[in-house]
């Protein structure tokens, strides 16, 4: 296929193992990690954890990515739809709360058909990195139930500098909107966890909180209550970030405080982290357990 999936339009030829495209990836998903998961927000881990599906390879570049293995390096397991329909139903069996897919972006097309292979009766939770297109929230219309997506950045500057993202704060803008269209606000079940909705992930990146600060503005000037909000903190430094003069270090109680207090100022409902999240103890191994 020649790939326009992503907001890129690479124009790239894509067969089922190989790319020629930013993301270097071939049509047929590669996958690092299927496993349960308790670091995502309480709604979503609960107490038997969230059911995920790692996918290598990535829209964007990051320079700071705690998944740099896999979605740089691409380290993985080519699956078909059918192979990755059985994980779900391995993953339900095993009494998680939901599926939760992780950076799919560029395997929008395969996904969509796993799920029509095998719908969980759990929630499919479609976690990105929000410079996501239209195209591909189409292919996912009516397959999932949340959406977790990150808003990165106030700044299409910073974006290109630290993520290759010239466009990135539109695009993620007109992302979250159709997102909410597509799923409404958040419902959630006796248990408080979130079965249908939008919770928009905002990582404070150290000497950076003006832009944090700048983002959680836009996402209340614009959606208001229509959304949850997870403010993290857990940045450390990774991939090329490692050796930054800005980036080289995990955020600061001040900055994260700074950033927390504008988060409850605004009004804005959702979910903050313990600064102790910031550990490499977080970062799973990409083993391919399943």
């Amino acid at each position: 296929m020649i790939c326009k999936l992503c907001p890129r339009e690479c124009n790239a030829l894509r067969t089922e193992h190989t790319g020629k495209g930013f993301c270097g990836m071939g049509t047929l998903p590669v996958v690092a990690r299927v496993a349960s998961h308790f670091g995502e927000e309480p709604c979503i881990s609960g107490k038997n954890g969230s059911g995920t599906v790692f996918f290598s390879g990535c829209t964007m570049h990051c320079m700071y990515c705690q998944n740099y293995e896999i979605s740089v390096k691409n380290k993985g397991v080519t699956l078909t739809p059918e192979e990755l329909a059985q994980c779900y139903k391995m993953l339900e069996k095993s009494g998680v709360h939901n599926i939760n897919l992780v950076t799919a972006d560029h395997f929008a097309e395969a996904v969509a058909e796993s799920l029509r292979i095998y719908r969980p009766n759990i929630p499919v939770v479609y976690n990105c990195s929000g410079y996501t297109s239209p195209k591909i929230l189409t292919i996912l219309d009516g397959l999932v139930d949340v959406y977790l997506p990150d808003f990165k950045y106030s700044d299409n500057k910073l974006a290109q500098k630290l993520s290759q993202a010239p466009d990135y704060v539109e695009t993620a803008l007109a992302a979250i909107a159709e997102m909410l269209f597509q799923v409404g606000k958040p419902q959630f079940d006796d248990d408080g966890m979130i079965q249908k909705g939008v919770i928009v992930r905002q990582l404070i990146l150290p000497a950076h909180t003006r832009q944090s600060i700048a983002a959680l503005d836009l996402l209340k000037r614009t959606f208001g209550d229509e959304i949850l909000v997870s403010l993290m903190c857990q940045y450390v430094p990774w991939g090329e970030a490692k050796r930054h003069p800005k980036l080289g270090r995990k955020i600061t109680r001040r900055e994260y405080d700074k950033v927390k207090d504008a988060l409850f100022a605004s009004g804005l409902d959702g979910f903050t982290q313990d600064l102790s999240s910031a550990s490499t103890e977080y970062i799973p191994d990409w083993d391919f357990e399943q």
